[in-house]
């Protein structure tokens, strides 16, 4: 009966428009094309077919960090002095995410990139209000390439509770980026 653990789905959602609101395909690395970015070969930014594919909507699975999940059994039952995860943040590094990271890697400060209080609400994935969600839309005033991004608990500095790497997303003046987190809580 007590045998099954709590655990996270991690699961991040990207969908990037034009100042028209029109789609904006994104590149999507493949199993192969992330080995090799792991493994120093290739770059966030290279964005040939043989390692990925262009999406309408990137969806892929982020990393929970160490002192993510530290925080998070702090907030389950009020030990020390927890805050709520509630920001999302950009950037443009490229070092794959780490169970050890602590800050993304190069945070985006300017052009509408900058970190950001999304709307937080509990939705339902497999029992009511098992999934804490965070959704942000950036609107961006100049050019940046976003290559992580990661959701902290502090407008600034804070304790980063999850980050991700991907394939560089070139945005324009006019653009906007919706980000969807979801950490859906689960018995395994």
């Amino acid at each position: 009966m007590f045998n099954k653990k709590i655990g996270v789905k991690e699961n991040v959602e990207y969908q990037l428009k034009d100042q028209n609101g029109n789609t904006k395909q994104l590149f999507k690395m493949n199993k192969f094309g992330k080995f090799l970015n792991n493994i120093g070969i290739i770059s966030p930014e290279s964005k040939n077919i043989l390692v990925g594919s262009f999406v309408d909507k990137l969806v892929i699975s982020n990393l929970v960090t160490n002192a993510g999940m530290a925080e998070v059994a702090g907030l389950i039952n009020g030990s020390g002095s927890p805050d709520a995860f509630t920001y999302i943040a950009l950037g443009s590094g490229s070092t794959a995410a780490n169970a050890s990271d602590t800050a993304l890697e190069t945070e985006i400060t300017t052009n509408g990139g900058a970190r950001a209080e999304a709307a937080v609400s509990l939705v339902t994935t497999d029992v009511t209000d098992d999934t804490a969600q965070l959704v942000e839309t950036f609107s961006f005033t100049g050019s940046l390439s976003i290559t992580e991004s990661g959701v902290l608990n502090a407008a600034s500095n804070g304790t980063l509770l999850a980050r991700q790497v991907f394939s560089t997303i070139s945005v324009a003046d006019g653009d906007s980026l919706q980000i969807t987190w979801k950490f859906d809580v689960d018995t395994a």
